[in-house]
């Protein structure tokens, strides 16, 4: 992190919403960094953060395995706010006394304004708020210098500050969408209370991050990035190519499991558009001889990452004084990985390069690790990259084999393919391709009878799936309209040989994932 960038530092304890905390902040246009609360008081110190944010959590601050805290962190000087777990921890440690709610509180709630001061400074007085709670527990007593701002119907203690200490607290969650004003709560601690400044942006981010991978990689040094096409590697390729070069050789592989085009799509994109010093490997067979005769989802996925790592590993030694590796990580991976909670349980393993760093001895470069998606997309804008490629819909790295159910052959790939480029041209000429996460076709190995014609057909099904989502943890079904939906259904029943029914997925994540393997 840059000197000269203002920090905010967010003490994790374990909430479901601390992403939201830091993605609200960043918002605000302040940079802010999640770290678990059991980081040492030295790390806090050489961060050196211009306030500080302690998350809500699961825990009870009175419970024997409550979550560790160095409380000497409020002996930093700077502001701090707490919300929920983070309000009793501040009530507890300054002399209040805390204790299980009589009754628990969840969802929406009013609060009304006692003191138009400190978080509330952009606020009147009397004022109402809607809010959304989440607790079990309840402050009985303030400790000294503390004082009521803000009460609801069931607690005189629901906003707490001590403005002589600039130590605020919330039992409400500000930073969730039923919290209407929760970004005028936020913005009066980050600048009325904090004295920050509005500087931080993606944009301004990019120079920094051409710099540090510039610094790092020495003058006779190359490093190698597994391109996919997708938005995080063609980023995370296009800043290290400004920061280095044709130091940068990417490496893409063409493993028989991509989209129609997507070959010719990515070759003319980076190396006619960005002159990239691009590798493109055609190891179609290869994938497809291993993946003959497997229909465990699981199994697919980890035979196409063993023979990736394989044919990249192969490809990376012929670069001569390759010594780094690019990796387009984001922020959400980083969090996920240090989180107070730990990794969260594996639905499904992912298709990246792990592994590769150490089986190597390479170094990883992760020049989008500070970044949420929708800030990986601004960075990308500032670099000068199209929005068709920044917007693209993700896509899993498995392909197509895991939305061919079943045995994936040549044959049905292609069936898929003729469906899928139908979906795709579809939802883009309904101007919806942005509206939409994601948007495909699964080829389900249930065969039915039809007609065509006079003849009888029996053939397999094609489910079509589109969802709506903001970072593809949580998902609903997008209701598209039944005019397009026909369409698709008549072009695909129409057009490829090999489907005769379609079907229309309308389930979310959760219960459901968004891929059907």
């Amino acid at each position: 992190m840059s000197e000269k960038r203002e920090l905010v530092l967010i003490l994790d304890f374990g909430s479901q919403y601390t992403q939201l905390i830091a993605r609200r902040i960043r918002e605000q246009r302040v940079y802010c960094e999640i770290h678990p609360c059991t980081v040492p008081l030295e790390k806090v110190r050489e961060l050196n953060p211009k306030a500080l944010i302690l998350s809500g959590g699961p825990s009870s601050v009175y419970d024997e395995d409550a979550p560790p805290f160095d409380p000497r962190v409020f002996e930093l000087g700077i502001p701090v706010l707490g919300i929920c777990y983070g309000l009793y921890l501040v009530a507890q440690t300054f002399g209040g006394k805390v204790e299980r709610a009589t009754a628990r509180e969840y969802g929406a709630a009013r609060v009304v304004v006692e003191r138009p001061e400190g978080i509330f400074h952009r606020f009147s007085k009397r004022e109402t708020l809607d809010v959304w709670m989440s607790h079990g527990d309840r402050i009985v007593s303030l400790p000294p210098g503390f004082a009521t701002i803000g009460v609801s119907g069931n607690t005189p203690f629901c906003a707490v500050g001590n403005a002589e200490k600039k130590i605020y607290g919330l039992q409400f969650h500000p930073e969730v969408v039923h919290t209407p004003r929760g970004s005028d709560i936020l913005a009066s601690f980050l600048f009325d209370v904090s004295g920050l400044h509005p500087t931080w942006t993606p944009g301004s981010w990019t120079d920094e991050a051409i710099d540090i991978v510039r610094q790092r990689v020495g003058a006779d040094e190359h490093a190698v990035c597994g391109l996919s096409g997708g938005v995080d590697s063609s980023v995370a390729a296009v800043l290290c190519h400004k920061a280095i070069g044709d130091r940068l050789t990417c490496i893409f592989v063409d493993n028989g499991v991509l989209r129609e085009g997507e070959v010719e799509q990515v070759v003319a994109t980076f190396r006619e558009n960005f002159h990239l010093n691009l590798i493109a490997v055609d190891e179609k067979k290869r994938f497809l001889d291993a993946l003959r005769g497997v229909t465990d989802p699981e199994q697919k996925r980890k035979i196409i990452g063993k023979v990736f790592i394989d044919v990249f590993e192969e490809q990376a030694a012929k670069v001569k004084g390759a010594r780094y590796l690019v990796q387009g990580t984001l922020y959400p991976d980083v969090i996920e990985s240090v989180s107070f909670k730990g990794p969260s349980a594996v639905i499904k393993s992912h298709h990246n390069v792990g592994g590769l760093p150490e089986r190597m001895n390479l170094q990883l470069i992760e020049p989008l690790r500070e970044l949420f998606k929708d800030e990986v997309r601004a960075a990308g804008e500032s670099l000068g990259m199209p929005r068709d490629l920044l917007y693209r819909q993700p896509f899993p790295g498995p392909g197509l084999a895991i939305r061919c159910l079943g045995e994936i052959t040549e044959e049905r790939l292609a069936v898929l393919r003729k469906a899928d480029t139908i979906v795709t041209s579809e939802i883009h000429q309904a101007g919806l391709n942005e509206q939409i996460w994601q948007s495909f076709c699964v080829l389900l190995p249930v065969r039915s009878v039809g007609v065509m014609g006079d003849g009888r057909t029996y053939e397999e099904t094609c489910a079509v799936r589109a969802v709506r989502s903001v970072d593809g943890m949580t998902a609903d079904w997008a209701p598209l309209p039944y005019d397009l939906l026909g369409r698709i259904s008549n072009r695909i029943i129409n057009e490829v040989r090999g489907i005769n029914r379609v079907v229309y997925d309308i389930s979310s994540k959760p219960p459901a994932t968004i891929e059907w393997e």
